[in-house]
């Protein structure tokens, strides 16, 4: 079915590094030229050894699955007929400990504003079953572990 690559590079620069005193910020390179600057998230490590403006792989992980769903749900409205105007997510993952005693993210909730137009507007229920199907076809959701929800608010029309 493919292969999905990225590249990570971070160098050390002039740091000691024996000492743990040095920076986690790298870069993310992906095939269609993008670059991310990336980093361990500050409430890991410390700045300045941590950059808070890079995406940790934490924020990267709960994007991955928003993006995933949200891709999915677009697709799965286009083949009904419903219109999608705006899709808006601010999906939250939650790092805790799990049944292990590990730290692992435990739980996603995605949380997305939808706006929609056009002759079929859905009800609630069918946005329910767009978001279940989506959820079951998400190849990110079927590779991991954490639990994800999502949590339509109430809807502004």
């Amino acid at each position: 079915m493919g292969e999905h690559r990225a590249t990570v590079i971070w160098e050390r620069g002039g740091a000691r590094f024996v000492d743990n005193r040095y920076s986690r910020a790298h870069t993310w390179h992906f095939d269609g030229g993008a670059r991310v600057s990336a980093s361990a998230s500050p409430h890991s490590v410390r700045t300045p050894f941590s950059d808070p403006a890079g995406v940790d792989p934490e924020e990267a992980y709960v994007a991955a699955l928003s993006s995933c769903h949200m891709l999915w749900f677009l697709s799965l409205a286009a083949e009904e007929g419903i219109v999608v105007d705006s899709y808006h997510d601010e999906a939250i993952a939650v790092l805790e400990r799990d049944e292990r005693g590990r730290d692992a993210i435990t739980r996603a909730v995605l949380r997305p504003r939808i706006r929609f137009s056009g002759d079929r507007t859905p009800a609630a229920g069918d946005i329910a079953a767009l978001h279940d199907e989506a959820h079951r076809r998400c190849f990110i959701a079927n590779s991991v572990r954490t639990l994800v929800t999502v949590e339509e608010p109430p809807r502004d029309d």
